[in-house]
């Protein structure tokens, strides 16, 4: 009997040494997922960064692409404008001579 109680406390230490290393395990395994989900988060927010700038890209090409156009367009015409001009003074001096 006298060996019965420290055996008893032993095992009692024991079990309360085993719940606080399941508790500080627990502990960790939960850290460890809020750490995976916070990274899950991060590439999340990355990937639709990405798909954002990408459109974000194509659009901006659309603009320079579309101004190119345009400023094109209007040498062009400024450019028949200038033959036509060149042409209405020939046949201005040509008329003049006759």
């Amino acid at each position: 009997m006298k060996y019965l109680i420290p055996v008893i406390l032993a095992a009692f230490v024991l079990m309360g040494c085993d719940k606080r290393k399941q508790a500080i395990e627990d502990n960790k395994d939960a850290a460890k997922t809020a750490i995976d989900v916070r990274k899950d988060n991060v590439d999340a927010a990355a990937k639709e960064a990405k798909k954002q700038a990408d459109v974000d890209a194509e659009v901006e090409k659309a603009k320079i692409e579309a101004n190119k156009t345009a400023a094109q367009a209007q040498l062009d015409a400024d450019k028949k404008k200038a033959e036509a001009k060149a042409a209405f003074e020939k046949a201005k001096v040509d008329a003049e001579k006759k």
